[in-house]
């Protein structure tokens, strides 16, 4: 009968130490938490967050961005502060009117550097404006490959010698043989239309030249 008392004595025995390294290993889990807790929260103040704009979509080269696209192309997100270059582009104002430089993948943090002010392009022009032309009036434009934002220079060929007559001529819009707009990302439809920022007092000789069949394009390789 003593044996059975003393075998029951040590199961509630061992029960109770079992029932003690629980309580145990719990509390120091909570308390481990805690300070996971305090670390993380820590962490987090240290943590400066600021708002940028990366790529919503696909930005092809020369796509101008407008009110109407801005969403499209521009999609907010808050990134570590540490992460951010100063050239990166944050606010609004700073977007519209701008031009990408080259093709800007899905996702990508924007830049500066990765536009062109239509402002820029104009700066030196004392009074622009947007002359158009049709690809067979000018002999081989490039194969019809131009694409808005595209740079080309000009050049007057009479009596066997090409002179340089316009530089560095940034094209405003392509549009296809229906008059159709032919967007950025669109490679392969032939550009048929094309539509060019020039000075005003260039548009006469401009004209003059493109009525005697002498001008070439050649596109500037950016």
């Amino acid at each position: 009968m003593r044996g059975k008392r003393d075998v029951e004595g040590k199961k509630r025995s061992a029960a109770r130490i079992k029932a003690g390294v629980s309580i145990t290993a719990l509390a120091a889990a909570v308390a481990m938490f805690v300070i996971l807790l305090q670390v993380e929260k820590s962490v987090l103040e240290q943590y400066e967050k600021e708002i940028v704009y990366v790529a919503g979509a696909p930005i092809p080269k020369g796509q101008m961005i407008t009110e109407e696209n801005f969403a499209l192309y521009f999609t907010e997100q808050e990134l570590d502060v540490r992460c951010i270059p100063l050239t990166a582009l944050k606010r609004p104002e700073q977007v519209q009117g701008l031009a990408a430089v080259f093709d800007v993948e899905e996702g990508v943090l924007l830049t500066q550097g990765m536009f062109r002010r239509l402002e820029d392009v104009l700066k030196d022009m004392e009074e622009p404006v947007v002359a158009g032309f049709r690809a067979e009036d000018m002999y081989q434009v490039v194969g019809g490959t131009l694409r808005a934002g595209d740079r080309v220079h000009i050049y007057s060929v009479q009596d066997g010698d090409a002179v340089l007559a316009w530089e560095e001529v940034y094209v405003q819009q392509v549009f296809d043989a229906a008059g159709g707009n032919i967007p950025n990302g669109d490679r392969t439809m032939t550009a048929q239309r094309i539509n060019v920022y020039l000075d005003k007092k260039d548009v006469g000789a401009f004209y003059q030249e493109l009525a005697k069949g002498g001008l070439r394009v050649v596109k500037i390789w950016e």
